[in-house]
């Protein structure tokens, strides 16, 4: 498989970069800031670059512009992959989804503010596509970083026939969605009662959400040992470094997620804890990603199919006797 190092340290900077825009977005959420452009997209109060008269329509414009250059780099990423693989590479195939995850991520975004479910907007729509966009948002970091993985020359995945592996890491990752949906209705109630000032007693879906909190600590629990049997079934299985050192590293990073969860409860989900927070969680993603693509990888499975027939007693004594 081709390798290109440019390519790989570039495709790693779109990683960070929507990383940054990830947690931007968070707190145009917490600070209630997602109506400072008003309902028009793309422009802003309908013009291009707006007046600041708000300290919302800052956020919300740079929030704007942030996005556009994610944009436009997995642009460049995918014309780049095309350019520097040959067909039929995994890492076209990688930039092709993230091409295609981050114009659903646009298209979201866009819907939210024209139905204007921003900023203080009670309602179970605004719940529903803030899921979607969470869900998409996790597939567009997915892709992303495939995409950078592969382009450092790793082998592609193997899905099929993956046996408690596969099945424990499927598991793992259905839960981390599960769990970040619960943490984005989470923090919508937060941000409709802490920031926009709305009681519980005032409106029906606010205590619904309100009431709801419980469960996402609960789920997060059994999510993390969703990830921990995951990362033990898969080091055991499919011994290495890359192995080892991912599964560990996302073991610890989850517990350590746990007590900053912890807090946040604590303290009254103040806005920077919660987009550390949610930092954390895609930090967290990203490494489950690759681990899964270390655990899934073509390679891995050669070792174990090459050698018993190497190692077998009847094979060398056969090769003994012929000499």
């Amino acid at each position: 498989m081709g390798t290109n190092r440019r390519f790989a340290r570039y495709a790693w900077g779109v990683v960070l970069l929507n990383i940054g825009v990830i947690i931007w977005g968070a707190f145009v959420r917490a600070t209630g800031s997602g109506a400072g452009c008003g309902d028009d997209w793309p422009l802003c109060q309908g013009e291009v670059i707006p007046r600041p008269e708000s300290i919302e329509t800052v956020i919300e414009f740079s929030h704007r512009v942030t996005s556009g250059l994610a944009l436009l780099a997995v642009v460049v990423l995918l014309i780049w992959a095309f350019r520097a693989f040959a067909r039929g590479s995994v890492v076209r195939k990688g930039a092709v989804a993230s091409m295609v995850f981050i114009i659903l991520e646009a298209l979201i975004g866009a819907a939210l503010v024209l139905l204007e479910y921003v900023a203080f907007n009670v309602s179970v729509g605004r719940a529903i596509w803030m899921s979607g966009h969470l869900i998409n948002t996790f597939l567009l970091m997915a892709a992303l970083t495939l995409t950078a993985w592969w382009g450092q020359g790793r082998q592609p995945l193997r899905l099929h026939n993956q046996g408690t592996v596969g099945w424990s890491l499927l598991a793992a990752f259905a839960g981390m969605l599960v769990l970040g949906v619960s943490g984005a209705i989470t923090a919508l109630g937060d941000t409709l009662v802490l920031t926009g000032g709305i009681s519980p007693a005032e409106n029906v879906l606010v205590a619904t959400l309100v009431e709801l909190r419980i469960f996402h600590p609960l789920i997060a629990f059994v999510v993390g040992a969703l990830v921990g049997l995951a990362a033990w079934v898969a080091i055991k299985q499919r011994p290495g470094r890359t192995t080892y050192r991912l599964g560990r590293l996302v073991v610890a990073l989850y517990i350590g997620q746990l007590l900053v969860g912890s807090l946040n409860v604590a303290l009254k989900a103040p806005v920077w804890l919660q987009m550390v927070h949610l930092a954390i969680t895609t930090v967290i993603w990203i490494l489950l990603v690759l681990f899964a693509a270390a655990a899934l990888a073509t390679d891995e499975l050669a070792p174990r199919q090459n050698t018993p027939a190497a190692a077998s007693p009847e094979r060398k004594t056969a090769a003994a006797r012929s000499t």
